[in-house]
């Protein structure tokens, strides 16, 4: 498969250089030595759009947020907590939500913090072929790569193809991860712009080994800093025969036809459209040798498969009115089959566990976007009208814009749907995890306001509040068990960032505060975590290099953070162990050269001092002192 890509990269290339013009490369005020003479098409050209339509530009330059992003997600990291080697899971450091779902997400999520979703996936077009390549070590043996290339053949095709490959053996025993994510785009429309066309395939794989972290006397040895066991393959774990793996396919398509094109002398739009989304997923846990000390008797002794799938299409049709005086208005009917579950039926004590859970799911709503001046307005939502859920959603937002500089924005979400499908049901090697649930929806009602304010701060405020919360525990036998919290849960979270630009030095600063008004005993969270980045910026070498130097300072509080189990691939709440309430300090050194941006940075320098025997979850280090080495290479054609 690799082989065949590389093929196909090179022959695309190929393509590509019979587009023959010479681009911007990008240029921006940190680099600005390239042969600006000889460049035709402006970086702004170089467009991206969001499944939203929303469209942005190929951005070349270096800067503190691009540093921030420079991981194994490519998304900043800050309310998250990664473990120690990359492509494990991360526990998180806040409440995050979805609010535009009406049917169950598929479960294993643990393992979704790096999954492409279709909300991930942007679409092109750009005046020259576009290629960029991200580049990552990782701890010990292995590699992590993205490489993405684009192409317009005509003014109204374009199509993209990107491949995502992760390796990485890790300190720690039986810790290897290995990522593959294949996705291709095409964004097309016809010659008269009637007819628009969007789509994107996605192939991922996310393999995992499971070692259930440090065993009992590991964890005293860790913590005692002994100096033997800094090599951290000398630390014993539970067990080293076990691995999960995340496997997912989709197809989505989104196209429309106007009936009225939108013209200088044409204020109105009438428009028809159809969305398909098909997505395909399964689960695997496997273990040569059951370990029934962490998760109980099992029917079998020896090799260990559980498997669990998910086939669901979603097919939504929609009628869209645009007027430069009404706004954006629009309406939409979906219907969603699924079929989720196992190949077996299981007998349990209290009656039989079903293999499948399969429907049809009926689904109507709308949205309204508008502009008036400096007011902006924008409301969505959908519920069921028939089939096996009863499930809603409503989002609305006002924005105000004071002037270039100043903004304000405020809205309400609300979202009620059936918890994930592992709550529901699931089947297992391990008999404690076998269960099928009828619960009842998770009811979250969302406020928020946001103010940004590039003079003075960027400040986030929100307060939620959970019904029916649907969450995973320990049982009296302290097994991992799926609950809902019988009372009312309500969270509070203010977050604030600002940038200080002196000139050559630099001073980023992000603190979030957090408080769970009620239901503390399932939802535990840091009370604080912040952020700090001090830093020297300027061009070297005659302009020829852009460089960033400085530190970075994080913290959370310390609370009960979850604990990870290996065969849900899920985190559940647990009171024994506390993490948290320690300094992490990071020295980077990050470069631009042309179209190149280099990160070099050594993490966790502190722990040269002091050592390292902090967690991210229980039984799981915290990463130890390590060099890191990447970049993210544009290259126009």
């Amino acid at each position: 498969m690799r082989k065949q890509l590389f093929i196909f990269f090179l022959f695309i290339s190929g393509l590509g250089l019979a587009q023959q013009t010479n681009p911007s490369g990008g240029m921006d005020k940190e680099s600005d030595n390239s042969n600006a003479d000889s460049l035709i098409a402006p970086i702004e050209d170089y467009k991206i759009i969001s499944i939203k339509g929303d469209t942005t530009h190929v951005d070349t330059t270096l800067n503190i947020f691009k540093h921030y992003k420079h991981n194994y997600r490519r998304k900043d990291n800050f309310e998250l907590l990664s473990f120690h080697n990359t492509g494990l899971p991360y526990n998180e450091l806040s409440f995050r939500q979805d609010f535009d779902q009406l049917m169950p997400g598929f479960g294993a999520g643990a393992r979704h913090m790096n999954f492409f979703e279709k909300e991930d996936i942007n679409y092109y077009h750009v005046p020259t072929p576009l290629t960029e390549v991200y580049f990552k070590t990782v701890p010990e043996q292995g590699q992590q790569l993205d490489a993405f290339f684009t192409i317009n053949t005509s003014d109204r095709l374009n199509f993209s193809v990107a491949y995502k490959g992760v390796r990485a053996l890790g300190k720690y025993q039986n810790s290897l991860t290995s990522t593959g994510v294949f996705r291709t785009t095409l964004n097309y429309q016809t010659l008269n712009r009637k007819y628009q066309l969007k789509a994107h395939f996605v192939s991922q794989n996310l393999l995992n080994q499971e070692s259930g972290g440090l065993d009992s006397t590991a964890v005293q040895q860790y913590l005692a800093k002994e100096e033997e066991f800094e090599d951290r393959s000398l630390l014993e774990v539970q067990f080293e025969n076990a691995e999960n793996d995340l496997h997912g396919k989709r197809f989505y398509l989104d196209h429309l036809y106007h009936l009225t094109q939108p013209r200088p002398d044409n204020t109105s739009a009438l428009s028809f459209g159809h969305i398909l989304n098909y997505n395909y997923k399964r689960y695997t846990y496997q273990q040569d040798q059951a370990y029934e000390d962490l998760f109980g008797p099992s029917f079998d002794r020896n090799n260990i498969k559980d498997v669990v799938r998910l086939s669901q299409m979603n097919n939504e049709a929609y009628v869209r009115f645009n007027n430069k005086i009404l706004g954006d208005v629009k309406a939409k009917a979906a219907v969603t089959t699924y079929d989720y579950g196992y190949n077996t039926f299981y007998y349990a004590e209290d009656g039989l566990i079903n293999a499948r859970l399969q429907g049809v799911n009926f689904a109507a709503g709308g949205s309204y976007k508008n502009t008036i001046g400096p007011f902006k307005v924008e409301g969505d939502g959908m519920l069921s009208i028939g089939g096996d859920f009863n499930s809603t959603y409503l989002n609305t937002r006002a924005a105000y814009v004071f002037d270039e500089n100043n903004s304000a924005e405020f809205g309400f979400n609300q979202n009620s749907r059936v918890p994930d499908y592992n709550f529901l049901l699931y089947q297992s090697n391990y008999i404690n995890y076998n269960w099928q649930n009828d619960f009842d929806n998770v009811n979250t009602q969302h406020l928020f306001f946001n103010l940004k304010s590039k003079k003075i701060a960027t400040a986030e405020a929100s307060l939620s509040q959970v019904q029916n919360y649907a969450y995973f525990g320990l049982n009296e036998e302290g097994f991992v068990k799926p609950y809902q919290y019988d009372d009312q849960l309500r969270y509070l979270k203010i977050k604030a960032h600002r940038n200080f630009d002196l000139g050559k030095f630099g001073l980023d600063n992000t603190v979030m505060y957090q408080n769970v008004l009620d239901g503390i005993s399932v939802l535990k969270l840091p009370e604080f975590v912040t952020r700090n980045s001090a830093y020297y910026q300027d061009h070297w070498f005659q302009r020829a290099l852009y460089l960033q130097t400085g530190f970075t300072f994080r913290y959370f509080s310390n609370y009960q953070g979850n604990g990870y189990d290996p065969v849900l691939a899920e985190f559940y709440v647990q009171d024994d162990w506390e993490i948290g309430n320690y300094p992490v300090v990071d020295f980077f050194f990050n470069g631009k050269v042309d179209q190149a941006r280099i990160f070099f940075k050594l993490e966790n320098v502190n722990s040269l001092l002091y050592g390292n025997n902090n967690f991210t979850a229980p039984r799981y280090p915290y990463t130890d002192f390590m060099v890191r080495f990447g970049l993210v290479w544009n290259f126009f054609m």
